[in-house]
């Protein structure tokens, strides 16, 4: 029995270490094919089934704003970007752990990592209808390379509460119908 164990999980550990591993690119068949197996993992989103969660910097999909998420503190606050390339501005909400609801923080600013083309953006506070004085759930700002259409991923990071946090993120694209 020792023995099936053993081989049983080196077996698995391998196909989880390939499936993040294997490609360059963020391919969608790696996410699918192994969600089953880490779909339990103590705590609820709406979207279960979609991605893997068991590796940090995980993709969640389109957010309410039309953007990209990222996870703050292991879920406990999610942050979606998006961007306008004709304002050349970079807008960031912060949300709550169920990746919908604005979740207004006391920050003036967060700052956005952007790999290529390599940028730093500071998001200044911007609060939106509904965020209580002195916090906001918005940050937006600007920068000439953001004018740039492409898929960007990056880095978003800011503290809430005296307490660091980070999130990476990749756009990937999908079917968008511009007017």
């Amino acid at each position: 029995m020792k023995k099936f164990s053993l081989v049983a999980v080196m077996c698995l550990l391998a196909s989880v270490m390939g499936c993040n591993q294997s490609s360059p690119t963020t391919g969608q068949a790696s996410d699918t094919a192994d969600s089953s197996a880490t779909d339990d993992h103590g705590h609820d989103h709406p979207h279960d089934g979609e991605k893997d969660h068991s590796v940090e910097g995980h993709g969640h999909g389109v957010g309410p704003h039309d953007g990209t998420i990222a996870d703050w503190g292991g879920g406990k606050f999610h942050v979606e970007f998006t961007v306008n390339h004709d304002k050349q501005q970079a807008t960031v909400y912060v949300l709550g752990s169920d990746e919908k609801t604005a979740t207004p923080i006391d920050a003036e600013s967060i700052e956005l990592a952007i790999t290529d083309p390599e940028m730093q953006v500071v998001l200044s506070a911007d609060p939106q209808e509904g965020d209580p004085e002195g916090k906001s759930s918005r940050f937006v700002g600007m920068h000439e390379s953001l004018g740039v259409v492409q898929e960007y991923a990056g880095t978003m990071t800011g503290v809430v509460d005296g307490t660091p946090y980070s999130g990476d993120f990749s756009e990937e694209a999908h079917d968008d119908h511009e007017h």
